[in-house]
């Protein structure tokens, strides 16, 4: 393995790099045909760049991914001196490494392309920011609203959307148990879970895997107890979020057609209004099959 200055004494000797987006990534309007030149010949160019490729450590991690961005390094004569690839706007990975090399600012070389006439990358990578800040957000909001007693296994429960899998019969059951013993009354309970459904991303598909853990937990819930929580007078936005989502999306109880239709005209209509102020076109559009009016 190559060490983190390996990289930098072989750019040095470059005269041109040629940055190409892998498989069109990121491809600006002032890069025809995908491909830029520039000329290192000169010290100042050369400098940035090299600042903006520094690495800061090789911690032996391999990207699954093709990368975005593709910097072929030629010497004087045209010699290919070095071929690497930008992962992410945070690492770079070359040949002579055994793993992807962690840049020690990444931001400046998004910021070099972006000056050359390649802003694609930088636009996706604040983008992707921006996207992970959301979700961290929706994350959090979610674990705030979770019923007293279960957080001792939110671990396992966020370990779901890591890992793709699905809540065992066992993590359910065990999270049944636990919310029986710190909110015996069934009512609060049925609150409690329908205030929890309704944080999060509060999307009836594409949500994390995470999130259908309460959907999960609503559908053991007898119907008579979802609607004497609704009918509380405690019930909020909160809860009509969680009882919308619960009810409209696809199979989320035993018999759901029948639950559904139990509802007052009242209920539904104060549910769909809720769909309908959400913002949320999916939500609105699957609220206005299962709680629009009733057809003769």
């Amino acid at each position: 393995m190559d060490g983190t200055t390996a990289l930098d004494r072989v750019l040095h000797q470059a005269h041109e790099v040629r940055v190409a987006p892998v498989d069109g990534f990121g491809a600006g309007a002032a890069t025809a045909a995908g491909e830029l030149r520039v000329d290192l010949s000169g010290p100042a160019e050369s400098t940035r760049l090299r600042t903006a490729m520094a690495v800061d450590a090789l911690p032996g991690f391999h990207c699954m991914c093709l990368g975005d961005v593709r910097f072929e390094f030629l010497a004087p004569d045209g010699r290919q001196l070095a071929v690497v690839v930008l992962h992410h706007g945070a690492m770079l990975r070359w040949a002579r490494w055994d793993g992807d090399a962690v840049l020690t600012d990444g931001r400046l070389l998004l910021d070099w392309l972006d000056g050359h006439g390649m802003p694609g990358p930088l636009r996706q990578f604040e983008a992707d920011r921006r996207q992970a800040e959301e979700c961290d957000a929706e994350e959090r909001g979610w674990l705030a609203a979770m019923p007293a007693g279960l957080h001792g296994l939110a671990d396992r429960i966020l370990d779901l959307s890591r890992t793709g899998g699905a809540a065992t019969p066992e993590l359910l059951a065990d999270l049944e148990d636990r919310l029986r013993r710190a909110v015996p009354d069934r009512v609060e309970r049925a609150l409690a879970l329908l205030a929890w459904h309704g944080a999060g991303s509060g999307r009836c598909s594409g949500y994390p895997v995470h999130e259908g853990v309460p959907d999960e937990l609503l559908g053991r819930v007898p119907v008579a107890d979802l609607l004497a929580g609704l009918a509380d007078p405690r019930a909020d936005d909160r809860h009509d979020a969680g009882a919308v989502r619960h009810l409209v999306g696809w199979r989320t109880r035993p018999h759901q057609q029948q639950d559904v239709a139990a509802l007052s005209e009242p209920l539904r209509a104060r549910l769909l209004a809720h769909a309908r102020r959400s913002g949320d076109s999916d939500k609105r559009g699957r609220a206005e099959r299962r709680l629009g009016p009733r057809r003769s």
